[in-house]
């Protein structure tokens, strides 16, 4: 689904696993906007579960994008978890939340439309996972 504005405003949503690298992160980030033909001056915002708050590549990643890192609360994300193009088993059981990429992206998204929706679904490197949202 295409954003409603010109120039995209995208909201960028992150798992991963412990230790995962900046490298990796950055690299699925680029390599997903340039598939799906997107700006990265786009993305305004990157978000994951408050349990990966201190996550040395997800901080670093921020700082290289100069964006905050925001974080939240499992309570938080359970409230998109309506717009979640599937749910995960797996993440369930490991964080208490059927999606953390797509359910972060769309928990910040939200903070700045009234309507969020996803516009890439999850996509997964080397255990990192990436989905970005946007208002309409």
């Amino acid at each position: 689904m295409a954003c409603p504005h010109p120039e995209p405003v995208l909201f960028a949503g992150f798992g991963c696993q412990r230790g995962c690298s900046q490298q990796t992160l950055t690299a699925l980030l680029h390599q997903t906007l340039a598939q799906h033909a997107l700006p990265s001056n786009a993305v305004r915002g990157i978000a994951s579960i408050q349990a990966k708050a201190d996550e040395p590549g997800l901080l670093a990643l921020a700082e290289a994008l100069g964006l905050p890192l925001i974080c939240f609360e499992v309570s938080q994300l359970a409230r998109v978890e309506h717009l979640l193009s599937q749910r995960s088993a797996s993440a369930f059981a490991h964080t208490g939340c059927w999606g953390v990429a797509e359910s972060a992206a769309l928990a910040l998204a939200e903070g700045h439309s009234l309507l969020p929706h996803l516009r890439v679904t999850r996509q997964v490197l080397d255990g990192a996972t990436l989905a970005l949202a946007c208002g309409r």
